[in-house]
């Protein structure tokens, strides 16, 4: 049986595959994918669909299933292509902050307070993958993104000690209370409270 094809497919079929410009390989395709489901994600939020996506490139839906078999999974690599645009703004806001405990509680509150709000790491956690988000979260992958964002912060971490794997358990430790907030967020704390709670209970670690 032939599948009947949808206006969007066949509206995306009479344009040029990827408007003209196709990928020159299959990472570059991710890429654009990736970029083409945050413009979308900007104008339609959680209601974003493979096949607006897919209308987005000039492509048909079956070329974006080929990398992403589900809107949950596109969704996912969009919120991993968000963590490093996310640890810059949060670099530039930690700046001129030396002392290591200041930091790590600043850290944590601004990526309690900020990550919902992003428009695309706020939809992957949302997604209601909560397994799924804490195995990415402490992948290799954010671990490496994270040491190179910690390296450039203002504290002298190689001086108190925190080389090579004491820094990555530090980053650890901090990864793992923050999806704490992540999947089970507590209500009512304004950001001075936020931070009165993690300098009494975070910092004894640091």
């Amino acid at each position: 049986m032939v599948r009947r094809k949808t206006t969007v497919d066949t509206w995306a079929m009479k344009r040029p595959a990827w408007n003209g410009e196709p990928p020159r390989d299959g990472e570059e395709a991710k890429e654009r994918i990736i970029a083409a489901a945050m413009r979308c994600i900007d104008r339609r939020g959680a209601k974003t669909s493979l096949s607006e996506v897919a209308t987005e490139l000039g492509v048909i839906r079956q070329t974006v299933y080929r990398y992403y078999p589900s809107t949950e999974e596109l969704f996912s690599a969009v919120g991993f292509a968000a963590i490093n645009s996310f640890l810059d703004r949060l670099v530039e806001h930690l700046a001129g902050i030396s002392d290591a405990a200041e930091l790590v509680v600043e850290s944590m509150a601004y990526t309690i307070e900020q990550v919902p709000k992003d428009p695309y790491l706020g939809l992957f956690l949302n997604l209601g993958e909560a397994d799924s988000f804490s195995r990415g979260a402490t992948s290799a992958t954010v671990f490496d993104a994270c040491r190179y964002a910690f390296a450039r912060t203002d504290v002298d971490w190689e001086a108190l000690g925190y080389t090579g794997d004491e820094l990555t358990e530090l980053l650890e430790f901090q990864l793992r209370v923050l999806l704490s907030f992540a999947n089970d967020p507590l209500p009512g704390r304004d950001g001075a409270q936020l931070r009165a709670f993690l300098w009494r209970w975070v910092t004894p670690a640091v």
